[in-house]
């Protein structure tokens, strides 16, 4: 499956999952694609094993559930965002270490206030590894954090700049 992409989305400094500043995080790059899709792309390190060469499932729980609930910023924008109420995992397939991983989420149902929303983490061969359902709370940056991480900390990805993702 073909993916294009409509933009980067925002990161930050300090965040787990997307902090160019976070030594032990993720640095997660995000896509938007075309169809509101959230696309994470991000190679998980060694120290983020469970088992050897394998990447810990609370790992996945924190990678599906980013890319799930920024989602929404392809619909509201990117000071939108969407807090966790419910996270559901089903997993199918070690997720290894050391290698480029693409997840994918979208929104599936939209009720104003609550989303619903799944995903998927995709394997380089293009199997899914890991799948995930979510309910989220939309909020705006501004009532959950203070005016200045959106001033000093909130910006577009470094990530490359690509036409499209194939998961």
């Amino acid at each position: 499956m073909k993916i294009k992409i409509k933009d980067k989305q925002n990161i930050s400094k300090c965040c787990f999952v997307c902090g160019v500043q976070n030594t032990i995080g993720l640095k997660a790059k995000f896509y938007e694609g075309e169809e509101g899709e959230s696309i994470a792309l991000f190679t998980p390190q060694s120290q983020l094993q469970s088992y050897p060469g394998v990447m810990h499932g609370g790992i996945s729980a924190t990678i599906l559930d980013e890319t799930i609930g920024r989602a929404i910023m392809s619909l509201y924008g990117e000071n939108s965002f969407g807090v966790t109420i419910e996270l559901n995992l089903r997993y199918k397939k070690p997720v290894p270490t050391q290698v480029e991983l693409k997840v994918v989420g979208r929104i599936t149902k939209d009720k104003g206030r609550i989303f619903e929303g799944s995903g998927e983490i995709y394997l380089p061969d293009g199997s899914i590894a890991v799948s995930a359902t979510g309910k989220y709370m939309k909020r705006d940056l501004n009532q959950i954090t203070k005016k200045e991480f959106a001033q000093d900390e909130w910006f577009k990805s470094d990530g490359k700049d690509i036409k499209t993702i194939e998961v």
